[in-house]
């Protein structure tokens, strides 16, 4: 991973620091969801980098920041995937009516 500095003035990193708590962590969500938003990298990178688990957790990041999931055939066709291996695995707990 490649380490970036940034030079704040003091009383700036202090303040905000106050407000966001963890720079480190704020800075990469806004350099990320940037990312996302031009599209250079997918929700799949997105989730990912940040440590979400589901992509439920990903879209109400996204809609916090005011940016759209881009959810497209091609999720859809891996999450049904995914739910299938889930469900032959025993993992699945099906909801009865």
């Amino acid at each position: 991973m490649q380490e970036i500095q940034i030079v704040l003035p003091d009383e700036l990193a202090y303040s905000l620091k106050e407000k966001w708590g963890n720079l480190e962590r704020k800075l990469m969500e806004i350099i990320v969801v940037e990312a996302y938003r031009e599209g250079s990298i997918s929700s799949g990178k997105l989730r990912e980098l940040l440590g979400f688990s589901t992509i439920l957790e990903t879209d109400k990041f996204l809609k916090a920041k005011g940016v759209d999931l881009d959810y497209d055939e091609e999720d859809f066709i891996a999450d049904r995937q995914t739910h299938e291996q889930l469900e032959k695995e025993g993992k699945l707990k099906i909801k009865e009516h």
